[in-house]
């Protein structure tokens, strides 16, 4: 860890890694949301259905949830440096297949690809925390987080002018290409211009490869169960694109895929065993043992918190323009604002956990988030518009600051499964919105917001088992030497 002061105009050190890792966490999150912003332009230039635009925004988000799980692991084994720079490199590919598909084939390949790049996220926050001190980690946290989600809104006000300059019947073209280039380039300036550690400090390493390493009998079969709903989840996504939804795959393949996803679970639960089945035989050493009950209710916060986020950020434009009788163009306007809170709010998150405490924080912003869905799900035509949007942005401080939080706690668990844990954890994101999605597609806007003020609750609830993170953390390097980390 490097000692040097915290100054955000700084590009040396520590502030330079933090810089140039919200950098490219902005630029995944252009590309992995230039389809919204264009989706009218690709609608037109091959005369797509409703059913196909659909499938195509499902599978933008279906491959995020595996993803951040590997990615995270192939981060913990060959660290963020590597692991960054390749997948910047590697998901410029599927971006210009995107962008120079001549099929509707073509773009649903690349478009359900171009979800792995979702990943980028959890390899930034196992970089930040080893340079930043653990007094500082939650606001380092919290910039990288909320300045890099903000690749999203970016795109979707950048990108339509991008084509407009770019011109004619394939400006849409151009303008998502140039978002494959920025990834493709920033892969490389990565990878020179940064180190996985500060000078002198030992990169820790699970001792196993494949699956979470858990410390406890319990734990083990804890693991198993917070598995389950991410498989359930990619089922969700298959069923909507099923005869039985959106009809834009055969039955027969909706059952292949049920079946796969049965497969991958069994082969994901052989691997838990590989890693794990020695804690059924030996004990870790106390100083080395953590408790996975910290990572579930992580899971659980951010199921809640990202969760909702990336549902109402869908839903929003929609709900202003037919709550208010807006023109899209304005309701999209007003609805922007619940991401551009993400400059600050989710710093913000961070900034408190530092200053106050993490499990105090979360307590305080979970049952802030609860009350703000709460309030969410009584705004109508009777509310005046400059109220309605007040309370969606009161609310979203809440919800971002709360993501801030999350990931402050992240790193403190086990530093050398911290790619791991927050791929576990940024999964549970996704996993939340497949799962508020699907609610909001069968209820209206009001309950739709009272089930997210429930889950809050029940998140607070969970929040209470949460231990505050203090003390220090055993890590053992690979010649077998001990060394304690402060997270308090």
């Amino acid at each position: 860890m490097t000692t040097e002061r915290f100054n955000l105009l700084a590009f040396t050190g520590k502030m330079k890694i933090l810089h140039l890792s919200w950098i490219a966490f902005f630029i995944t999150f252009a590309v992995w949301f230039n389809l919204a912003p264009m989706l009218q332009a690709i609608k037109e230039t091959f005369g797509l259905t409703n059913a196909q635009i659909t499938t195509l925004l499902v599978l933008n988000v279906a491959l995020t949830i595996p993803a951040r799980v590997i990615v995270g692991g192939l981060t913990d084994r060959y660290g963020p440096r590597l692991v960054y720079s390749a997948l910047l490199i590697i998901m410029s590919i599927p971006c210009f297949v995107f962008a120079f598909a001549e099929t509707y084939t073509q773009l649903a390949i690349a478009r359900f690809a171009l979800g792995a790049i979702g990943a980028g996220f959890v390899v930034g926050i196992r970089m930040v925390s080893e340079w930043f001190p653990h007094n500082e980690l939650g606001t380092a946290e919290g910039i990288y987080g909320g300045w890099g989600n903000f690749g999203s809104a970016a795109a979707a006000f950048t990108l339509p002018t991008l084509a407009l300059i770019f011109g004619g019947d394939d400006g849409w073209r151009w303008a998502v290409a140039v978002t494959g280039l920025m990834s493709f380039v920033m892969g490389f300036i990565y990878y020179s211009n940064t180190s996985d550690t500060p000078k002198g400090s030992t990169y820790y390493k699970p001792k196993q490869s494949g699956a979470m390493e858990i410390t406890s009998k319990n734990d083990f079969f804890f693991l198993i169960i917070m598995k389950v709903p991410m498989y359930i989840a990619l089922a969700v996504l298959a069923w909507r694109l099923s005869p039985a939804r959106v009809d834009m795959i055969s039955q027969m393949s909706t059952n292949l895929i049920y079946l796969g996803l049965v497969l991958l679970f069994i082969y994901e639960l052989s691997l838990v065993w590989k890693v794990n089945k020695k804690v059924f035989t030996e004990t870790m050493p106390t100083a080395q043992q953590f408790s996975f009950k910290q990572v579930a209710v992580l899971c659980i916060l951010y199921f809640a918190t990202f969760g909702s986020e990336l549902a109402v950020v869908s839903m929003l434009p929609l709900f202003f323009a037919d709550t208010f009788e807006l023109t899209p163009v304005l309701a999209g306007m007003l609805a922007s604002g619940y991401a551009f809170m993400n400059l600050m709010s989710r710093p913000g998150g961070g900034w408190i956990s530092d200053r106050y405490g993490r499990r105090r924080t979360l307590l305080i912003l979970t049952a802030g988030l609860a009350v703000g869905y709460l309030l969410m799900s009584t705004v109508n035509s009777s509310w005046p518009l400059v109220l309605a949007v007040l309370a969606v942005m009161a609310c979203s401080f809440f919800v971002q600051a709360g993501e801030g939080a999350v990931f402050a706690v992240v790193p403190l668990i086990k530093r050398s499964q911290t790619g791991q844990i927050a791929g576990m954890t940024g999964a549970y994101g996704n996993v939340g919105a497949v799962v508020y999605l699907l609610i909001y597609s069968m209820v209206p806007p009001s309950t739709f917001f009272l089930v997210i003020a429930g889950t809050a609750v029940v998140g607070f609830g969970a929040l209470l088992m949460l231990d505050e993170p203090t003390g220090e953390i055993a890590e053992v390097d690979e010649h077998g030497k001990v060394t304690l980390i402060p997270v308090s």
